[in-house]
C-alpha cells in the first residue's frame, strides 16, 4: 500500500497547526519540513519547543533540513515526532544521529538531494527505518521535479528489496506515479493537496493516480 503524506513548508507555526488540522481527516501522517537557514538558502519554521504543546492523532515526521544536525538532534527528540529524516550531507557523524534517535523511540530516515549518490546512505541501510529521495533541492516548495533521480529510486529498490523509500519533491499525480513505478512507498506531497480547493479531493485523486 503506498502511502500519501501531507508535506507542510512554511514559516509559520500557526500555518503549521492549520495545515495539520486541515488533513487530519483524510490522512495517517504528516510532514514537517524544517530549515534553518545552514543548509538551505531559506529559512522556514524550525523551532522544535513550538511542538510541545501540538495535538493531533496524525503520526509526525520532521524533515530537517539543518545542517551539523548532531548538535541539535536533542532538541529534536520529542514525543509526538514518530519520525525523524536528517540529511547524509548535513552529518558529520550520521551514526551518532541515528543512535540518539533510536535511543529516543524513534524512527529514522536519511534524506539524500537531488545531485547525492543514492550510494551515500547504503552503509546506514540496516540502521535505519527509510530512505528519502529529494526530487528538488532542499528547502523552496513549489519546485518542479528533477526526474533524473527516478534511476536512484530504482537502483536503491534493487540494491535493498525490503528498504522503505520515500519521494519528496514536486510531487503530483504525474511524479508521483513516476515515483512509484520506479520503487518508492511513500510519497510526500505539499503544493499537490494545500494547493488543491478540496483538500480531501487532492489525497484521493493521488491515490487513484498510484492504483
Amino acid at each position: 500500500m503506498i502511502e500519501i503524506i501531507p508535506a507542510i513548508n512554511t514559516e509559520s507555526f500557526e500555518e503549521i497547526k492549520q495545515k495539520i488540522k486541515m488533513v487530519e481527516p483524510y490522512a495517517k501522517w504528516a510532514h514537517l519540513d524544517a530549515a534553518d537557514g545552514t543548509f538551505t538558502k531559506n529559512t522556514i519554521w524550525h523551532n522544535p519547543a513550538d511542538l510541545a504543546g501540538l495535538e493531533t492523532p496524525l503520526l509526525l515526521e520532521a524533515h530537517l533540513m539543518i545542517d551539523r544536525i548532531e548538535r541539535q538532534i536533542d532538541h529534536w527528540l520529542l514525543p509526538n515526532l514518530r519520525r525523524i529524516i536528517f540529511h547524509i550531507e548535513a552529518a558529520a557523524d550520521p551514526n551518532f544521529v541515528i543512535e540518539k534517535c533510536r535511543e529516543a523511540g524513534k524512527e529514522v530516515g536519511i534524506a539524500i538531494n537531488p545531485e547525492t549518490p543514492w550510494t551515500q546512505p547504503y552503509p546506514y541501510l540496516e540502521k535505519i527505518n527509510l530512505v528519502q529521495i529529494l526530487g528538488v533541492h532542499p528547502g523552496l516548495a513549489g519546485q518542479k521535479f528533477d526526474t533524473e533521480v527516478l534511476h536512484k529510486i530504482k537502483a536503491v529498490r534493487k540494491e535493498c528489496p525490503g528498504c522503505i523509500i520515500e519521494a519528496d519533491g514536486g510531487m503530483n499525480e504525474v511524479t508521483a506515479r513516476q515515483a512509484v513505478t520506479a520503487g518508492a512507498d511513500i510519497i510526500t506531497a505539499a503544493s499537490a493537496i494545500y494547493g488543491k480547493t478540496d483538500i480531501g479531493q487532492a489525497i484521493n485523486d493521488l491515490k487513484n493516480a498510484l492504483a
